[in-house]
């Protein structure tokens, strides 16, 4: 195993502590909304903390660019990009849908990424180049090829809604030609999965680098394929993602294609 990757897994175990730890004290902690039903608490800021310490003790020098204190070293060759928690709604309701996700660039080339739930103990983890696990077992999307069989996930907009329309209408494509769609709650698990096999691809407006960076990497190196909704490799800074197994990038595609304005397909 790489040693990044090693101080990836470590930090995300200690965020988890941190996380797991204070799941069955919600009611005594301290929340802020930052925005409309955009919610950090002080778990969200502990868990960072502790993340950040320990890739400093092993790489000093190394940027961050995490969710809650934004940039360190930003002319750092190697960044960090953390998601402390990921889920923070479904955590402060006590749904057992959140993640710790940490990913690290190589100028400019994602090149590991973790992702990990706390409440199954399941280490999400990639190297590039060197295959996606799920703890010690290798991982491969699913050989899915038919739309009208293939389980999606997504996610909702939560609070910000001027392309809510747009997603509906993407929403009830998929809906009506699919065998399903889960909404769980956390952008890196939901890709953590397409690149388990526990679903078959995945699609999302308006995210954030720390919310899919790691998965993006997983994906990638399970097998699958990671496009913004132009078709192109910009997910990190649009936002937008559509995540599946290859056989199914055709049709999802188009779907997105017939159901989403241009002006929002970047």
């Amino acid at each position: 195993m790489h040693p990044i990757l090693n101080v990836a897994m470590i930090a995300a175990r200690e965020a988890g502590e941190i996380i797991l730890r204070n799941l069955d004290n919600i009611d005594r902690l301290n929340i802020e909304e930052k925005t409309k039903n955009n919610f950090v608490s002080e778990v969200d800021k502990l868990a960072e903390q502790a993340i950040i310490k320990t890739i400093h003790k092993y790489y000093p020098d190394h940027g961050i660019l995490a969710e809650e204190s934004g940039r360190q070293n930003p002319k750092a060759e190697m960044q960090w990009i953390i998601d402390p928690l990921d889920g923070t709604t479904n955590f402060l309701h006590q749904f057992p849908q959140f993640s710790v996700s940490i990913a690290v660039m190589e100028k400019g080339k994602l090149t590991h990424g973790v992702v990990f739930d706390p409440v199954r103990d399941e280490m999400f983890h990639a190297t590039r180049g060197s295959g996606a696990r799920l703890n010690n077992r290798r991982l491969r999307v699913t050989e899915q090829k038919n739309l009208k069989h293939a389980l999606l996930a997504t996610g909702f907009p939560y609070y910000e809604f001027d392309y809510v329309d747009s997603y509906l209408a993407s929403f009830k494509s998929f809906m009506l030609n699919t065998a399903g769609i889960r909404r769980a709650g956390s952008a890196a698990l939901d890709l953590a999965y397409v690149a388990a096999g526990r679903v078959d691809g995945y699609w999302e407006f308006n995210l954030k680098p720390w919310d899919i960076a790691a998965g993006v990497l997983l994906v990638k190196e399970a097998g699958g394929m990671c496009t913004d909704f132009a078709g192109n490799d910009n997910m990190l800074e649009s936002g937008n993602i559509l995540a599946c197994t290859p056989k199914l990038m055709k049709d999802m595609a188009k779907t997105l294609t017939e159901t989403i304005p241009a002006e929002l397909r970047k």
